[in-house]
């Protein structure tokens, strides 16, 4: 499910977004139609409300207007992190001094009019788009349309286990995410991307035994060291005390068990720090909802599934 709502920043720079911020008649215009338009904050004043660089004129997002909280209290640091970063936001009107025009903006009324038109019929199972605003151990906060927040906690991003979501994303990353559940009053909403990132038959059909390919190294234990060979497939070698977590490995590839759903690897050699990389999705770029997943194979007698 998908609309005309769309994170923070994606309007900013396109033809029609300019077209209406460029002049005082197109910003009436949007004032009008309740139209949804980004520009970049270019400084938050003493009273905590936002200046806005709209080029004809000048805005302002007052404080009461920055953030769409649903009656919690408006924190500090919400507001001061806008700065220097395209916003949303309506026109609300203009007030006129000493002959400069200001335009009166609400960031808030752009983010209800998401929550209102869009976020709010959301329903688990459905695939959404989504941009990474800032990674934590636990998961990933992502932008869900208009700088309202969702949280992609760490163990849905992938079945391949990592120690955090900066392992696998970048601050300013767009994803596609299944829905996994929506609180309402106030809005809560978590979300996951294993299940769009394939099933174990699907990654490994990517490789075979024989090849020598790239790992990263996401685990060490005693008895082996767990390598993942795409976010969604990993396998095992034998115990080696120079890697760590994170390391960047060329590994060979003994075997692969379908059944078991396991893959013997052999460390050749360490190349550096691994860094994350661009998701490969294996679903159709239509796909709009997901009502189950099975990772696993047909013959394995472990069961790996999630149901929407």
């Amino acid at each position: 499910m998908q609309n005309g709502f769309v994170p923070e920043g994606c309007l900013y720079g396109t033809a029609e977004n300019t077209e209406y911020i460029r002049s005082e008649a197109g910003l009436r215009l949007a004032a009008v139609t309740g139209r949804i338009l980004e520009a970049v904050a270019v400084r938050c004043g003493r009273d905590l409300d936002l200046i806005v660089d709209l080029g004809a004129v000048t805005g302002v997002i007052p404080k009461g207007q920055t953030v769409y909280t649903e009656g919690e209290e408006i924190k500090d640091i919400a507001v001061i992190s806008r700065v220097g970063k395209a916003v949303c936001f309506t026109v609300d009107g203009f007030a006129g001094e000493n002959g400069r025009r200001t335009a009166i903006l609400s960031r808030a009324r752009a983010q209800k009019n998401c929550v209102d038109g869009y976020l709010s019929y959301l329903q688990s199972g459905d695939v959404i788009k989504c941009r990474v605003t800032h990674t934590e151990k636990f998961g990933a906060f992502v932008d869900v349309g208009c700088g309202v927040p969702a949280l992609l906690p760490v163990d849905r991003i992938s079945v391949s286990r990592i120690s955090s979501a900066s392992d696998r994303l970048r601050v300013g990353d767009d994803l596609r995410c299944v829905v996994n559940r929506v609180e309402r009053s106030p809005l809560r909403i978590s979300l996951s991307l294993r299940e769009l990132l394939g099933t174990w038959e699907e990654n490994a059909s990517c490789f075979s035994a024989g090849q020598t390919v790239r790992g990263v190294v996401r685990g060490v234990e005693p008895y082996g060291v767990f390598i993942e060979l795409a976010p969604n497939l990993s396998g095992l070698s034998e115990y080696r005390d120079d890697v760590l977590p994170g390391d960047e490995v060329a590994v060979f590839i003994k075997s692969m068990d379908p059944a078991k759903m396991k893959i013997k690897l052999v460390v050749v050699g360490k190349t550096g720090r691994a860094a994350p990389r661009p998701l490969r999705y294996f679903v159709p770029e239509q796909l709009c909802h997901v009502y189950s997943f099975i990772y696993s194979t047909k013959d394995s007698t472990k069961l790996i599934r999630t149901d929407f």
